[in-house]
């Protein structure tokens, strides 16, 4: 049987690691030990990173939303319940759109919503 030597697959092993950690701080972009660990702290952060982005957009809208009521003496809960009430199905995110790009249109499901 002939030998075979692994020192071209370790090193694409190891090139495929460090590639991973382009841009990190100190030993963990060029060592091959600290490297495989921040990998792992990496993701775990990265999951959690995603979810805390859902969380900061969601907060957003409801600040967005509020301005533009609190200019027309309205509070957020008491106009979302309206359009609860009135069966108006429109999220969120919608609506903090509209309150920001389109304030027109967001004026009458105001006035809409307090008839």
């Amino acid at each position: 049987m002939s030998r075979v030597k692994r020192g071209t697959i370790k090193n694409k092993k190891r090139r495929k690691l460090l590639k991973q950690t382009k841009g990190f701080r100190w030993g963990r972009k060029s060592k091959k030990r600290l490297a495989k660990e921040a990998i792992l702290h990496k993701y775990s952060h990265a999951f959690r990173g995603r979810k805390e982005e859902k969380r900061t957009a969601r907060r957003l809208w409801n600040v967005k939303i509020n301005a533009i009521l609190r200019q027309n003496n309205l509070k957020y809960s008491s106009f979302i319940g309206t359009l609860s009430k009135k069966q108006i199905k429109i999220n969120r995110k919608m609506l903090a759109d509209l309150a920001e790009n389109n304030p027109k249109i967001f004026q009458k499901l105001i006035e809409f919503a307090n008839k």
